[in-house]
């Protein structure tokens, strides 16, 4: 198991990336007296995750690295309720060790599966009375590629798709987060539901999946 509360590697394609959680007892301090937790994200892409060397991001991240931590932190806090948390900070790093496109949307999907092994050996050692999780969130990338909409989009796909979208889901199929772009002409609603529609059904397996991961992993 490691040293990390828990560990998920989660594969979408070629794209593969590892998902851990740590837990740190307190809160940032702006937090602080409101006797609810906090949880924050790190997400990185390995050196060797890319064609070419990606240098490490040290003292300074790019505005992209930034925006996808965010989006992740947010995601998985939409599933939790951070009061049952108590003043303790749940840390996620989500680390790509090979991007062939949707990095982010599987960084989120892994990351729930962590979460939720992680907050289950919490309450199981007693430092939880009670798990804060209160749903299940999974993502997805579709796009229109040639006129085709297609879910799950790689690298090659992603490089040619005239819209773009990244979709985040609760387990009612209630939307937590849209991320689209027209990279060429622009898209109508018509083709926007197609999209959404796909990704639905994406997500419905995702989460199938990690219902069954979650069923198979040791506590």
């Amino acid at each position: 198991m490691g040293f990390a509360l828990s560990s998920v590697t989660v594969f979408t394609g070629k794209t593969a990336v590892i998902c851990s959680l740590c837990l740190d007892e307190g809160v940032p301090k702006w937090r602080q007296g409101s006797g609810k937790g906090w949880l924050s994200a790190d997400y990185r892409l390995l050196p060797a995750s890319t064609p070419s060397r990606q240098p490490r991001e040290l003292m300074k991240l790019s505005g992209r690295t930034q925006e996808i931590q965010r989006l992740i932190a947010r995601s998985l806090r939409a599933c939790l309720d951070l009061e049952q948390l108590g003043e303790r900070t749940l840390l996620i790093d989500c680390d790509v060790l090979q991007a062939d496109a949707g990095t982010r949307t599987a960084s989120i999907t892994g990351a729930w599966a962590a979460l939720a092994l992680g907050l289950k050996r919490l309450e199981k050692r007693g430092v939880l009375n009670q798990s804060p999780l209160i749903g299940q969130v999974a993502a997805v990338s579709v796009g229109l590629v040639g006129g085709d909409t297609l879910l799950d989009l790689d690298y090659s796909e992603d490089s040619r798709a005239e819209v773009d979208l990244n979709v985040v889901m609760n387990q009612d199929r209630q939307l937590l987060e849209i991320q689209g772009t027209a990279e060429g002409a622009p898209f109508d609603r018509h083709q926007l539901n197609q999209l959404l529609d796909l990704a639905e059904a994406g997500i419905v397996q995702l989460q199938e999946s990690q219902r069954q991961a979650l069923a198979e992993a040791p506590n």
